[in-house]
């Protein structure tokens, strides 16, 4: 499904930093739960014995999905699907990746408000600019380019460039 990665800046100590890494486990109803520390596919898949796990990164169209194995230690900052076992044979089609990441996008969304409601941090820049910072998660598609930076025009002094 490609490359995904979400994040946020929280305060410590005075300072903004990211929070740990999380293992993110989307269920086929669409519901998200996270891990700060990593487990085994087993711990899962015992609360839900007709299904399996998926990493969203080894998903390809026309391809069976591949089974994350009971003994695997599932590593942070993946997103994993949780998919019912009458899906494990069959390929997977253009429409039902689309479908995943449509749900993958929502629960990410969904995470998003529920964090922005907890760490909203003000600060201030050198000039005094006021900012907010909250959360945001982002998830990139692999669509044959990289993206270096972006100019965008800036509040006073012309162009500023974002890098990535």
């Amino acid at each position: 499904m490609g490359i995904c990665a979400s994040s946020q800046y929280v305060k410590m100590g005075g300072n903004l930093s990211w929070p740990p890494p999380t293992t993110k486990i989307i269920y086929p109803g669409g519901r998200i739960q996270e891990f700060r520390q990593p487990i085994k596919a087993s711990l899962v898949l015992s609360q839900n014995p007709n299904c399996f796990l998926c990493n969203s990164e080894l998903m390809y169209v026309n391809s069976r999905l591949p089974h994350v194995p009971d003994d695997e230690e599932l590593q942070l900052d993946q997103i994993y699907f949780l998919m019912p076992r009458s899906k494990s044979q069959a390929p997977l089609s253009l429409q039902e990746l689309g479908s995943l990441a449509i749900k993958a996008s929502t629960a990410l969304a969904h995470l998003d408000k529920v964090y922005s409601a907890q760490k909203i941090l003000h600060f201030s820049d050198k000039n005094g600019a006021r900012f907010i910072a909250g959360t945001q998660r982002c998830c990139k598609a692999p669509i044959g380019f990289n993206i270096m930076g972006i100019t965008s025009p800036g509040r006073s002094s012309g162009n500023s460039k974002v890098v990535f």
